[in-house]
């Protein structure tokens, strides 16, 4: 069987979130799990092709204004059309990094992700208030998750 495709598309405006990229990464890439192939992309990066290559999606996003990034949020104008069809019934799971609190940031990735039909497969992490260094064991361990996931078959 050829290995499945975890497609990490994540917004690192700061080094924080760079780091929060980088920990998604690390965690779907745990020597543990073997298999699963990562690409990790920015929003800027990613295309339709890269959503059609994929069996699972896990996105990062920082919350701007209580809303999903600019980055994101292009990213998902540019692809939407293209990959709606196809694409149905697609894994996700979600990971914000949040100032505040971050309600209005996951409603408005869940809208879209919503008519994309796309299926979450745990509950956004939402990296809430003043940095913790604790954030990026959350994040890794959600990037493990979405390997091991498509590893074992469950999604």
């Amino acid at each position: 069987m050829s290995a499945r495709r975890l497609l990490i598309v994540a917004h690192g405006p700061s080094e924080n979130t760079v780091r929060l990229r980088e920990a998604a990464a690390r965690g779907a890439r745990h020597p543990d799990i073997s298999g699963v192939e990562v690409a990790v992309l920015t929003p800027f990066e990613a295309g339709p092709a890269d959503v059609m290559a994929a069996d699972a999606v896990l996105l990062g996003t920082t919350e701007n204004l209580g809303y999903m990034s600019g980055a994101l949020k292009d990213f998902f104008d540019r692809t939407y059309y293209a990959v709606l069809e196809e694409k149905q019934g697609l894994p996700y799971a979600l990971y914000i990094r949040a100032g505040h609190d971050g309600t209005g940031t996951r409603r408005g990735v869940e809208t879209i992700l919503t008519g994309l039909r796309w299926r979450a497969v745990n509950e956004p992490v939402i990296c809430r208030g003043d940095w913790q260094d604790s954030f990026i064991a959350d994040v890794e361990d959600l990037g493990t998750l979405m390997a091991a996931g498509l590893e074992a078959g469950i999604f």
